[in-house]
């Protein structure tokens, strides 16, 4: 069995954003087919109103290279003030001949990368070419990688509208941008509905766990919101908008703006399709008329399907720590010829 470490993770990903997007876009696709499984994510929460909780995501992908595998991810938002990263996540990846476990990897980054590829692709799927300006609501890390990401898929992109509660972290994030991302100009917005008037592409990545916009009026018909927190906008917000998932049963619980929404409503009418829908041309990419917002979950085949790149990078250059007995000696009797 093969371990990974953040610093094999990352040297496998780094300069390979393109060959990311395509992966996530193959999973997506593989998807629509049913040439996958995605069980749901299950949730554990450590208190009532408690913020803290840890998600597993299993998924098998069924592709030309089968693999299998579980992602174990946890959110602390207290983790910041600790000057610790709100996520961290380990990954496993099984043989689908034998089921036996073949690699164990760090996969915070992982995670966010493979979520910032999933934004990117919808963006590029779904909004106007030539973009030059893009919003950012939420100045974590999720959101720097989706501004990494974007920029591939938008080359021509200058000017960053950045807005969050904490005005420091949008100072922080600007800062960092200018030094990792020359040729890029970021302004702090006073509010989320600035940010909204002034760009139109924009990427959601919250903390928030319940609604806090109540309304998208300031968008314009051709706005395109990548909404990767899912919990922001209220009931109100999401009838008004057109609205292109990941996956209408996944997104549709926990308490999500779309599950809220559903709950209102007693149906699911206002989503028009998924993105793999538009991915493969059986559904056109827009709505004349109306802003789009991308919902997506978060499926845990896009993380095996990155998983695998790393895989194979890693046993290309011989990283990583090979493990030699981690599993017990088969208890089953072998035939010895006497």
């Amino acid at each position: 069995m093969l371990v990974l470490g953040a610093h094999e993770v990352a040297s496998a990903l780094d300069g390979r954003e393109t060959e990311v997007i395509e992966a996530v876009s193959r999973a997506y696709v593989n998807h629509r087919r049913g040439r996958c499984s995605v069980p749901h994510s299950v949730f554990l929460r450590f208190a009532e109103d408690d913020p803290n909780r840890a998600i597993g995501l299993p998924a098998y992908l069924a592709d030309e290279e089968p693999i299998a595998g579980l992602k174990w991810i946890t959110s602390f938002p207290g983790n910041t003030a600790r000057g610790l990263d709100r996520a961290s996540a380990v990954l496993v990846l099984n043989s689908t001949s034998t089921g036996r476990p073949i690699a164990v990897m760090e996969a915070s980054i992982i995670s966010a990368r493979r979520t910032a590829a999933s934004a990117a692709l919808a963006a590029r799927t779904l909004h106007a070419k030539g973009e030059t300006r893009v919003g950012l609501i939420g100045c974590g890390l999720i959101n720097f990688e989706v501004l990494r990401f974007v920029r591939i898929c938008f080359p021509m992109l200058e000017h960053v509208a950045l807005f969050d509660i904490d005005p420091a972290a949008a100072q922080r994030f600007a800062r960092r941008s200018s030094r990792e991302l020359p040729g890029l100009t970021c302004r702090t917005s006073a509010s989320a509905e600035q940010v909204f008037a002034d760009a139109p592409l924009v990427s959601v990545a919250t903390v928030a766990g319940a609604p806090h916009i109540a309304s998208l009026a300031g968008l314009s018909a051709r706005s395109t919101v990548l909404h990767l927190s899912l919990r922001d906008f209220a009931p109100a917000a999401i009838r008004a908008v057109d609205n292109v998932v990941d996956d209408t049963d996944h997104v549709l619980r926990a308490r999500t703006s779309l599950h809220l929404t559903e709950l209102e409503d007693g149906n699911r009418a206002f989503v028009r399709c998924p993105l793999a829908d538009v991915l493969t041309g059986d559904a056109p990419a827009r709505v004349e008329g109306r802003p789009t917002v991308f919902s997506p979950f978060g499926l845990g085949i896009l993380d095996i399907a990155v998983a695998r790149l790393v895989l194979e990078h890693a046993r290309s250059v011989g990283e990583g720590i090979e493990i030699h007995g981690f599993l017990p000696e088969s208890w089953v009797e072998r035939a010895t010829g006497a």
